[in-house]
């Protein structure tokens, strides 16, 4: 829920948040709410500047850290999470936008605001600047600026025929600022007006480059939100562990639960948005554009969603002028605003995707290099081999493929598994197997249901069934399908009916299973069944390996509501089960389920299949949307965000798990991101069509599309479900 993943990051946002426990906190803010409105600076601003809190991006020549964006993020964010007062965002905004310029008077600039001075920047369309005889000319009215009032360094962006003008405000009866009555209690904004302004050319600011600029801008104010999030879902979560309604802890409401569940997952959006951009820095130009458009679209709103969710949830209180809640939210609206409109940058982020992408490779191709030609060889000997697979109509591998036989002999399948079966790698590893096959454009082979299924007999198996099922299952001979869900089984997994019944040698399964994906496909599948009905329900399980072709099995697949069958209903009519498919001990079950449930596989992307970009992308380009075509735009923008953000958070989890932490919220939070996303994109792809979404279209099928989301937003546990683990497991609400 923080931006840092470092040690050192780590320790710097401990330093901050001391450093803001120390001089005052939000009550000296408080009774100071018209000093800092009127531009004055806190008493605390002079152990902020001795701290060096101010300059850490700063070069060390002006007496900087020297460090980058990525440590002013997380400085902001602390400081966002205390509601900091006054000018010190603004200030930073201004200096690290002239550590980027060139010239005598961002010299000077950088110099003041690096022994304490404070700042600001004042940009917007009205003010226009024209070249003349005796130099540039500057009239107009600038956009409300943050820390405008009370700033002692201006730095001021005109617009002209030649570009846009930089320079340093400078004292003159042509300039006035007038201070703004502004949403944000606690700090200053005005409005910059110039008549007739007349610009030295030695307070000309050179070298700017406008992504450059932006960049720095909506990165401090996306770690700003990032801050403001995260104090909300904190401020909520501790009111309703303790609030008392009805005899019990509100928190253990489910719709109270939910709603806190999903202010975690905005946090958790909100955060990988700012971090990605910060650590972009050193990214190129294509680069920087896009994940600057992705801070503003993922990470402001979230600060104002979840202020407004935190006074809901505090009820009453919570609306009161006395509570902190309100000043939160104001400054949320406040730095969501002078950002720029939404929509804005909807549009902007879908203009800058029709021909560039995100790239999220981290991984240093120097690393592990004799790995990287263990792997490059077998990918040279498979690029040699025929694509012979037989393919199914479904998800399933292919079968019979000498490129994928030729993966498994060379442990590349799972190569996180331990040998024989893997090459026992690690995070490290994996990474680096995974780069080389995305610099191929190739996709990672896959086990599909496998996946679940194989570590679980891998940890919990003999050593027969091992040898039996491990190895052909990765060559694709075996395919699997999960039979764990019932008609009256779905979530509630425990309370399933399926009987198993033991015999001479073996055991004779009972029931019906629903839900099935690729069970008309499957050579085998996983079964759960009951085979003790004494016992609490959670521990009369156990868990057996089922020959798809054995007696007793009638698979009949489902037409789902896009016409098409990829999931089936099992009956289980007296199945013969050897005892040897029998994974562990009868009554380990659930146990045993939980492993198959969890993946340990590093996954180092996320895909949206409806809704997504590329979707957006077809209709734009076949000019087939019911609307303005900057409208489509705007929803493309839209998609490309949903999809920036999940793979941020991935990345994120990912970086965790190479700095040697383990798995946190993400998984959880990930899968509700990708289906809410999923649903979200789906019917913003539907709002652009108009009369072409009520025809079946074999080759864009959009509206059969959305009426697949189901699959989505079931699969791997519903919504609701992920939103009770969240609530429960991460945030430690009580159970109802």
């Amino acid at each position: 829920m923080a931006l840092p993943l470092l040690e050192d990051h780590r320790d710097l946002a401990e330093a901050v948040a001391a450093f803001t426990n120390r001089f005052g906190g939000i009550a000296d803010t408080r009774s100071n709410v018209k000093r800092y409105a009127a531009g004055d600076r806190p008493d605390s601003w002079d152990g902020l500047v001795r701290q060096g809190l101010h300059a850490v991006h700063l070069p060390e020549q002006y007496g900087g850290d020297g460090a980058g964006l990525a440590e002013l993020a997380v400085i902001v964010e602390q400081l966002g999470d205390a509601l900091y007062p006054g000018p010190y965002v603004p200030t930073v905004i201004a200096s690290g936008i002239l550590a980027t310029a060139a010239g005598s008077a961002a010299d000077t600039m950088l110099t003041e605001l690096a022994t304490g001075a404070t700042g600001a920047v004042c940009t917007g369309a009205g003010l226009r600047a024209a070249r003349g005889d005796a130099g540039w000319t500057v009239s107009g009215s600038g956009d409300p600026t943050l820390g405008l009032p009370g700033a002692d360094v201006v730095l001021v962006r005109a617009n002209s025929e030649d570009g846009d003008l930089w320079f340093r405000l400078g004292p003159s009866t042509s300039a006035a600022v007038a201070i703004e009555d502004g949403v944000d209690l606690t700090r200053s904004i005005g409005t910059l007006t110039l008549t007739e302004y007349q610009v030295d050319d030695g307070l000309i600011v050179d070298g700017l480059q406008a992504h450059r600029v932006e960049l720095i801008a909506n990165t401090v104010l996306a770690a700003e939100a990032s801050g403001i999030a995260g104090w909300a879902l904190r401020t909520a979560v501790d009111y309703v562990k303790s609030r008392q309604q009805f005899g019990r802890p509100v928190g253990s409401f489910q719709a109270v639960q939910h709603k806190a569940a999903m202010m975690l997952v905005r946090s958790e959006i909100a955060c990988a948005a700012a971090w990605d951009a910060a650590r972009s820095e050193d990214h190129d130009e294509d680069q920087q554009k896009l994940v600057s458009a992705q801070a503003v679209l993922a990470a402001l709103p979230v600060g104002i969603e979840n202020a407004l969710e935190c006074v809901t949830l505090l009820g009453g209180i919570g609306f009161t002028w006395e509570h902190d809640a309100h000043l939160y939210w104001r400054r949320a609206i406040s730095i969501a605003a002078v950002a720029g409109s939404e929509v804005k940058w909807a549009h902007t982020l879908g203009d800058r995707s029709a021909d560039s992408a995100r790239d999220f490779s981290f991984v240093d191709p120097e690393m592990l290099p004799e790995l990287r030609e263990q792997v490059r060889r077998v990918l040279d000997e498979v690029a040699l081999l025929p694509d012979d697979g037989t393919t199914s109509a479904s998800w399933a591998p292919a079968k019979g493929s000498a490129r994928r036989a030729r993966f498994a002999e060379a442990k590349l399948v799972a190569p996180h598994y331990r040998a024989p079966y893997g090459l026992g790698a690690g995070p490290r590893e994996q990474a680096v197997i995974a780069h080389e096959f995305a610099m191929r454009g190739w996709a990672q082979p896959s086990t599909v249901i496998g996946e679940w299924v194989l570590p679980t007999i891998l940890e919990h198996g003999n050593a027969e069934q091992q040898d039996r099922f491990v190895e052909p299952s990765l060559r694709a001979d075996i395919i699997w399908c999960q039979l764990f869900s019932e008609p009256g089984a779905g979530s509630d997994l425990a309370g399933l009916s399926t009987k198993a019944r033991k015999v001479d040698g073996g055991w004779v399964l009972s029931g019906q299973k629903v839900w099935n994906s690729g069970a008309h496909e499957a050579d085998w599948g996983v079964c759960l069944a009951r085979s003790d009905a004494d016992v609490p329900k959670h521990r009369g399980l156990s868990y057996f390996l089922v020959d798809m072709t054995s007696k007793g099995i009638d698979v009949r697949p489902l037409k789902q509501s896009t016409g098409k069958s990829e999931f089936n209903e099992v009956f289980l009519d007296d199945v013969f089960v050897p005892d040897d498919c029998l994974v562990a001990e009868p009554g380990q079950g659930w146990k045993l389920a939980a492993t198959t449930l969890s993946n340990e596989r590093l996954s180092m992307g996320s895909t949206l299949h409806h809704g997504s970009s590329d979707q957006f992308r077809q209709v734009i380009a076949e000019a087939s949307h019911d609307c303005p075509r900057e409208e489509a735009v705007e929803g493309l923008g839209r998609s490309i965000s949903r999809e920036l953000a999940l793979s941020a958070m991935n990345l994120r989890g990912v970086s965790a798990r190479l700095a040697g932490q383990e798995p946190g919220a993400e998984i959880s939070v990930s899968k509700v991101y990708n289906a809410l996303a999923q649903r979200e994109g789906s019917r913003d792809l539907l709002r652009l069509l108009g009369p072409r979404a009520a025809v079946v279209d074999p080759a864009a099928n959009y509206a059969i599309d959305h009426i697949g989301l189901p699959s989505i937003l079931f699969g791997g546990g519903t919504v609701e479900i992920q939103l009770n683990v969240i609530a429960q497991r991460v945030l430690g609400l009580p159970r109802p």
